[in-house]
């Protein structure tokens, strides 16, 4: 049987040094802000707002929201972003994604501070990844990274396989887990749709994350027996989560993500500790 690596303690440890980093800003008087904005009525997107909020004020963080009708302009997703970069209380925001038709999330990315941006999405933010320097980092691939270690599977020099380039998970990860520091330092190799036999790479890799939203694409005979496989894309089909990692993987591969409760309670943990961090460098302790 595989080693299953659940997201949950890999969270709770994120969450303990971020809740000791709150309540370390709030000995000196500074709360840490979180600004979230929510265009339209998306029952899912609602859904994450409340978490998020909730899970903020249980931290500690204090939470200020705007909501936008669906029928908002894009001066007034703009307007709403500039009005967080400028409130000094709010250390970092997030705009909700996915935005109603006819609204541009990228241009509202652009419009915020970068140093604000919790999911590290932001342009300036997917640079200093690419160059290695202190930032927001992308909160999906930062709590991949985080369960490898946290698991004590072996990265650095060894093949890493991603598959999917997206700009939320494929690209910063492969960013992040080729850097020549601890837990990285790995031989990655991201393959899409426009790969020939991608399963040729796959199936010789250390690690393989499955990163592209297409249910059940990665299966026992694509992995290597013993190999790290990481479930990072999914897909619903009504309420019901749809991997990208099919159920036989577990048959073969020597450490594997569980289909709940994997990388998703990692990559809201990751938010939090982007926030605080955030905080931290306004207030220059980071």
């Amino acid at each position: 049987m595989p080693v299953v690596m659940a997201g949950g303690p890999v969270a709770e440890a994120v969450l303990a040094g971020v809740r000791t980093g709150v309540a370390e800003l709030a000995s000196s008087g500074r709360r840490v802000g979180l600004g979230t904005i929510l265009a339209g009525d998306d029952p899912a997107s609602e859904g994450y707002i409340r978490m998020k909020r909730a899970k903020a004020e249980e931290l500690g963080i204090a939470s200020s929201h705007v909501s936008l009708p669906a029928t908002a302009t894009q001066q007034q997703l703009v307007d709403a972003v500039r009005r967080f970069n400028d409130d000094p209380a709010v250390d970092a925001m997030l705009v909700q994604h996915p935005v109603p038709p006819g609204l541009d999330y990228d241009a509202a990315l652009a419009e915020m501070d970068p140093d604000k941006d919790v999911d590290g999405l932001h342009p300036c933010n997917m640079g200093r990844v690419a160059l290695g320097l202190e930032g927001p980092t992308p909160c999906t691939p930062a709590g991949i990274e985080a369960i490898l270690q946290h698991y004590g599977v072996p990265v650095e020099g060894r093949d890493v396989v991603i598959l999917g380039r997206g700009v939320t998970l494929g690209r910063p990860l492969a960013l992040l887990l080729s850097q020549k520091r601890p837990g990285a330092n790995a031989a990655v190799t991201v393959v899409h749709s426009s790969v020939d036999d991608w399963t040729t790479h796959t199936r010789r890799a250390d690690v393989v994350v499955a990163a592209v939203g297409v249910p059940g694409i990665l299966r026992a005979e694509h992995v290597r027996p013993g190999a790290a496989v990481v479930g990072g894309g999914v897909r619903y089909e009504g309420r019901k989560l749809l991997p990208d990692v099919d159920e036989s993987v577990a048959d073969v591969a020597g450490w594997i993500t569980p289909r709940v409760g994997g990388v998703g309670p990692t990559t809201v943990a990751m938010l939090f500790r982007n926030a605080l961090r955030a905080a931290q460098r306004r207030n220059g302790r980071h």
